[in-house]
């Protein structure tokens, strides 16, 4: 009781000093505000500046002072003569307080005795601007301390009724917290409770069982010294949670924690093995908790130190499973294996390859020289051979036996292993002085060819390997052998996709003035898929543009691919519209299905492609797809566009018509032609990459160079799982000097007239060496054309990298060549044409036909 009335006592003397402290300052913080605002009222320097500033400012003051609550506000010169004052006796006498500070710009509060008493008041000064400038007169406010005494007892009734409150709380919780403990205590004395906790501490830290008791929440109540030094308990472990005790073990805790019945349970806890009870309690009927008793059970150590070597070989093992052979790279590979083994089983560890394993092939029968392919260990500046070179082991070196053999070899003491020490002495002694004394050297082999040899090296563990560690490693290199060999055989397979496939895309794709073209290509990293592309000059200054994709991977889909590249080169020759073509390849497709029986031999199994036809004459291109994504465009103003074009099926499936849709480009319009392996990928979708690719040509240059870079920095992966085929096609337009067209009247005398026009267009083309065979070309493509067609008939000359003179007529039959008998008199017309022409034939509009022939246009500098 005598405490809690000192700290009642000592607590209302700080309220006191608090509160008056706080009423002081409260007071010169009041007196600044009142002074500042009215040293910066509106009006202030005008009423300084009129003749009686104290008959405008005193009334001002006054009602200023009252609304504020402050006993005086003075206004006054420089010289500190009042034009204000409460008492207007005091009005133009010298003010009481110091203005020094004023007068230099600063604010100040003093107390003083003044007319009114003793005040606090603060001092302001007034600038002869709003921004500055010289003290023109000061102002002071300030109240009284009379005026502050009273604020001040008028707080100390609440001040003292507070205090008197709390020491009677204090009072009754005392006499309450008194109670409880005597009846927690049941009546015990202090001498009763001491001898009882003596008996009880000797009792329970004498015993050699740990012994543990936790509450209801985990929190650990009481910990014997046996508990603690068993588990590795801190000192002051009693009082934490069990979950939060620094060297108590995870599984213990977590046992603890359940508070499950466990007897008998042998646990595991660093170096000892731990024999466990445990208990729920409710002692007395109050809070739930546990008891724990453990003791320790040594004769068990040698049991527990076999079952954890046989738990880590076969966790080594198991992490070998999964942890090698993630990927179907050999080197890869090797990497793994040495990874996987230290620091576990070797210090270091390094695996030597066949130079032709890595090539995809087997090694031959002739001891090779080994690959340095993987190396791992747990520093980097050991004197072992490093990765990447050629090492040739010399007979008597256990590698050399081992690669003969088959068999794997140990050497405890690489001290005394005079056959290892040949192979290079200098190396040798540097790896004996570096600390490494054991060796552990398996071939490594599968289906009973040797591919390399896996070497395991001890250094820093001073137990050297063991027959159960030979055992070990030859369990883990055979199993690591069926990861390489599955590598390796990947790997020749790739190589020859990659080898057929680069086979049968074009290497070259032709000029032409039409378009200038960008192209790249990427086999997947899984294995080479059937993805083509082409350029394929059309008579006409047109163009074909391709872009293909076959389902699937490997050798299969790279032939499939060669075999569908070809059919559209062949169906290009015979000028179809792009619609048609897809519908022929798709027949072709299903026949071959249909002989190979869906696919099993090489069947086509699935194909999409997009076929389009430029003409750089009119600026049209014509697209049909069949299941292959859309185009992009990209027009000459940086506009980017993905045409909404029938989708078609993709060929195989049959009966399903192809449409072509018609495209008008302009000059430097880019077409963007793709397969999906470029947009669509594991780590986004179709979506995602279509508008990627979107934000990557708007961002292009002019240049297909350029668009085809630009698209790749941002959609091409890392890693692709399938081929990236990418086409960029920049169109331009035939100058209109170098096309000529004329009407045809229909009639044979019209063939005259027009052989003259051509012939002068010639001349202006300076191509008059042509002049003769063009004649006799276009008589007899016009003749046919009048004798055999219908009317309207017209004639078109192109003058692009070749001459082309095309008739056009309404009729849809076609001419054939033939060889005349001796006998005819005619049929000798379309024969001239060939032998004139570098090629000719012709092609069906929806207007009709059109006969087409080409001659080669002569070198400028005449050369053939």
């Amino acid at each position: 009781m005598a405490v809690v009335v000192l700290l009642a006592a000592g607590a209302v003397l700080a309220l006191l000093l608090q509160s008056r402290h706080d009423v002081d300052r409260e007071a010169r913080n009041r007196s600044v505000a009142v002074a500042q605002t009215f040293a910066h009222s509106p009006g202030l320097r005008e009423a300084l500046r009129s003749p009686d500033p104290s008959k405008v400012l005193q009334p001002l003051t006054e009602v200023t002072r009252k609304d504020a609550g402050v006993d005086f506000i003075v206004v006054m010169d420089t010289r500190g003569i009042r034009y204000t004052h409460p008492l207007p006796d005091r009005i133009g006498k010298r003010f009481v307080g110091t203005i020094g500070p004023s007068l230099a710009g600063r604010v100040h509060t003093e107390s003083v005795q003044g007319p009114l008493g003793k005040e606090i008041q603060a001092v302001v000064p007034v600038f002869a601007d709003r921004d500055g400038g010289p003290v023109v007169a000061l102002v002071s406010a300030g109240l009284t301390v009379n005026n502050v005494t009273g604020v001040f007892d008028r707080q100390l009734p609440v001040i003292l009724g507070a205090s008197a409150a709390g020491l009677a709380l204090a009072t009754a919780g005392a006499a309450l917290i008194s109670r409880r403990l005597r009846r927690q205590t049941h009546g015990l004395g202090p001498l009763e409770m001491t001898r009882m906790y003596e008996h009880h501490d000797a009792v329970l830290h004498s015993v050699r069982e740990g012994v543990l008791i936790t509450d209801g929440g985990g929190r650990l109540l009481l910990a014997n010294d046996e508990a603690k030094r068993l588990l590795g308990l801190p000192p002051d472990a009693e009082g934490q949670h069990v979950g939060q005790l620094s060297g108590l073990d995870r599984h213990l805790a977590d046992l603890l924690l359940s508070r499950r019945v466990a007897t008998d349970e042998v646990h595991e806890a660093g170096e000892r093995l731990l024999v466990i009870n445990q208990r729920p309690t409710r002692p007395g009927g109050g809070p739930e908790g546990t008891a724990v008793t453990i003791r320790d059970s040594t004769e068990m150590r040698v049991l527990s130190t076999r079952a954890e070597a046989a738990r880590k070989r076969l966790k080594l093992l198991y992490d070998a499973g999964v942890g090698v052979g993630t990927t179907l790279d050999v080197e890869r590979t090797a990497q793994e294996l040495a990874d996987v083994a230290v620091p576990r089983f070797a210090d270091f560890a390094t695996v030597e390859l066949a130079e032709a394993v890595l090539h995809g092939d087997e090694p031959g029968d002739a001891a090779p020289h080994l690959l340095r392919t993987g190396f791992s260990g747990i520093r980097d500046d050991v004197p072992l051979y490093p990765r990447g070179k050629l090492i040739g082991f010399v007979p008597s070196t256990p590698q050399a036996r081992g690669l003969s053999s088959g068999r794997a070899e140990l050497i405890s003491d690489l001290t005394d292993a005079p056959g290892w020490y040949a192979q290079e002495p200098e190396r040798a002694q540097a790896i004996l002085d570096y600390g490494v004394h054991s060796l552990i050297t398996a071939p490594l082999k599968a289906r009973g060819v040797v591919l390399g040899l896996v070497n395991f090296w001890r250094s820093h563990r001073p137990d050297p390997f063991d027959e159960e560690d030979l055992s070990l490693a030859e369990e883990l290199v055979a199993r690591a052998g069926v990861s390489v060999d599955n590598a390796r055989r990947f790997t020749r397979e790739h190589a020859l996709a990659v080898t057929l496939q680069r086979s049968l895309l074009p290497r070259d794709l032709p000029e032409q003035s039409g378009v200038e073209v960008a192209h790249f290509y990427l086999p997947a990293q899984s294995g080479v898929g059937g993805d083509w592309f082409d350029v394929i000059p059309l008579p006409g200054s047109r163009v074909a543009l391709v872009v293909g994709d076959v389902v699937g991977h490997g050798l299969h889909a790279a032939a499939a691919m060669g075999r569908l590249r070809t059919a559209v080169l062949n169906f290009s020759s015979l000028d179809l519209p792009p619609d048609e073509l897809l519908a022929r390849l798709d027949d072709l497709v299903q026949y071959i299905d249909q002989g190979d029986e869906g696919g099993a031999d090489g069947g086509l199994v699935g194909a999409t492609c997009l076929y389009a036809v430029y003409d750089a004459v009119t600026m049209r291109c014509t697209v049909a797809r069949a299941g292959h994504m859309p185009p992009a465009l990209v027009r000459a103003d940086g506009t980017v566009e993905i045409p909404e074009l029938p989708a078609g099926a993709p060929l195989g499936l049959g009966g399903l018509p192809f449409e072509s849709t018609e495209l008008q480009l302009t000059e430097g319009t880019q077409l963007v032609l793709y397969t999906d392996g470029l947009v669509e990928d594991r780590t986004r979708d179709i979506d995602e990459g279509l508008d990627l690719l979107r934000s990557a040509l708007a961002g292009a240059g002019p240049r297909p160079q350029e668009t085809c870079r630009a698209i790749l920095d941002v959609l091409l992966p890392e890693r692709p799982r399938d081929d990236v085929a990418l086409l960029v096609v920049r169109t331009s337009a035939l100058a209109a000097d170098r096309i000529a067209e004329w009407e045809v009247p229909f009639h044979a005398s019209a063939v005259a007239a027009m052989r003259s026009r051509a012939v002068a267009q010639l001349e202006k083309w300076g191509l008059s060496e042509l002049a003769f065979g063009t004649e006799l070309v276009l008589s007899e493509l016009i003749t046919n054309a009048i004798r055999h067609g219908a009317a309207p008939v017209r004639v078109r000359l192109l003058f692009d990298r070749v001459l082309t003179c095309e008739v056009f007529d309404s009729s849809s039959s076609s001419p054939r060549l033939h060889y005349a008998a001796t006998t005819d008199e005619g049929g000798r017309g379309l024969f001239l044409v060939a032998q004139i022409s570098r090629r000719w034939g012709a092609r069906y509009t929806p207007e009709g036909k059109v006969l087409w022939s080409e001659q080669p246009v002569p070198d400028p500098e005449g050369s053939d």
